[in-house]
């Protein structure tokens, strides 16, 4: 008991599997020549020379003399201060006077 749908389908795979042929699953030839031996030397040379070009790049950018040593110097965000000249104090205003203290008055209804 199979539906219509799986039948549809059973066939349609079928006619698929049908076009399928000896030479469609035959393998690829391997490959020709020493490329894999070549291609990791030729690796390995790129490495050592951006290695070397690398070294050299630190080197004359460290060693050449009329290179930047120690940058220019900055000017200040703000005009500094006087430095002879003492900070004004700013006078604090008066505490406000305290109220005055009186004998403690018995409450009543407490024993």
């Amino acid at each position: 008991m199979s539906s219509p749908v799986e039948e549809r389908l059973r066939a349609a795979l079928a006619a698929r599997a049908a076009l399928v042929t000896p030479r469609d699953l035959r393998r690829d030839p391997p490959p020709q020549g020493r490329r894999r031996g070549t291609h990791r030397i030729r690796a390995i040379a790129l490495a050592v020379l951006g290695t070397a070009a690398a070294v050299a790049a630190v080197c004359v950018l460290a060693l050449l003399p009329d290179g930047p040593r120690s940058p220019d110097p900055v000017p200040p965000a703000r005009t500094p201060a006087r430095v002879g000249t003492p900070p004004v104090p700013t006078p604090a205003p008066d505490p406000p006077p305290a109220p005055p203290v009186s004998s403690p008055r018995p409450v009543v209804g407490s024993p």
